[in-house]
């Protein structure tokens, strides 16, 4: 039995299987829609919290004159 995952982009339960070619997404519109939202740059990959040295260098964070509300 081929295990079932949702489907990132509209949660839709798909097979895991390798005859499902847009795995892990559940259809060509759901993968270009995922593709489309990395070339918007909505997404981004984490990079590693900053050593002591790299954050002492770089600039204060402004805050918002609302207070962040």
């Amino acid at each position: 039995m081929a295990r079932l995952v949702n489907c990132p982009t509209c949660a839709k339960q798909v097979e895991w299987k390798p005859e499902n070619r847009f795995r892990p997404f559940c259809s060509e519109r759901c993968k270009k829609i995922d593709l489309g939202a990395w070339a918007n740059e909505e997404y981004r990959v984490s990079q590693s919290a900053p050593t002591e040295d790299e954050e002492s260098s770089l600039p204060p964070i402004p805050l918002p004159k609302d207070g962040g509300n």
